[in-house]
């Protein structure tokens, strides 16, 4: 795993971009995985390891979160600004085409980015996440990224994970050290604060109060897409989910038992689900 950043342009000035990057750099695929809300690109780490093996991965740190710049007003925040910034990582990477893997967030960044006139994607995984967002679950949301917790150590973060982030299905004890591990920043007069810019929570709270519809979207997307829902999520429902597979690209609809919002992509079976998926031709 190499560490990397490229530089960015926002309306009040120039940011920097920070993404692992994993695999051969003369690979002929590659692949980008986008993580989640107030989640960072160490997300990926077992899975770009799995993929490395064929593939150059790409894995950012999105504004605000893990190494990457923080933006200086809440309302930078937005995607079109995290699509542009994607686009620049796309052309810092010089691919013609690329694999994406989003959760949550990540995955609406890539819907995006694939329904638009010639995209570079070819192939996009949607890790529980779709183009109709209920309120409610926005609002769950909001509540969480709204707090602001301190810790004094490293294992009183992790139970702080443990517990906001249970519906990441069955981790490991090395699984949760590991998110803990990359999950913390110090702060400033000592302990341990989350690491994300806690201005995110402002703009998830302001659009909390109404659905995201974003079908019109979803119906311009013409690759290949791999939907994987957690059971339990209350985010992706079942609904819309086989609505997904009906209309639009017509996604592929995998359900992870014993998990939420979102399974966490870290163990052996959802990889292999995600790498032979990518894999075909």
């Amino acid at each position: 795993m190499q560490s990397n950043r490229v530089l960015c342009l926002n309306p009040f000035g120039f940011h920097n971009t920070h993404y692992t990057e994993w695999g051969d750099g003369s690979a002929d695929r590659t692949a980008i995985c986008v993580h989640g809300l107030t989640r960072n690109a160490r997300d990926f780490d077992p899975l770009a390891a799995a993929l490395s093996a064929r593939w150059r991965v790409a894995c950012p740190d999105i504004a605000g979160r893990g190494q990457s710049d923080w933006l200086p007003v809440a309302s930078a925040y937005n995607y079109p600004q995290y699509c542009a910034d994607m686009t620049v990582l796309i052309g810092r990477l010089g691919a013609e085409t690329v694999d994406w893997v989003g959760t949550s967030m990540g995955g609406l960044i890539g819907m995006m980015m694939a329904a638009h006139p010639n995209s570079p994607v070819r192939r996009l995984v949607l890790n529980d996440v779709g183009p109709f967002i209920a309120k409610s679950a926005l609002q769950r949301i909001a509540t969480y990224v709204g707090q602001r917790p301190r810790f004094e150590s490293l294992p009183a973060l992790e139970a702080y994970l443990r517990q906001v982030y249970a519906p990441f299905g069955k981790l490991t004890d090395e699984d949760w050290r590991s998110m803990a591990e990359y999950s913390q920043r110090a702060a400033p007069d000592g302990g341990i604060l989350l690491h994300h810019d806690p201005k995110i929570a402002e703009n998830a709270q302001a659009g909390a109060n109404q659905d995201i519809d974003l079908w019109a979207l979803w119906d311009k997307i013409a690759c290949p897409v791999l939907l994987i829902r957690g059971t339990q999520s209350d985010l992706l429902s079942k609904a819309t989910a086989e609505e997904m597979t009906r209309r639009g690209p017509r996604a592929r609809l995998v359900e992870i038992a014993e998990a939420g919002h979102a399974p966490a992509l870290r163990s052996a079976e959802q990889i292999a689900l995600i790498r032979d998926f990518l894999g075909t031709a």
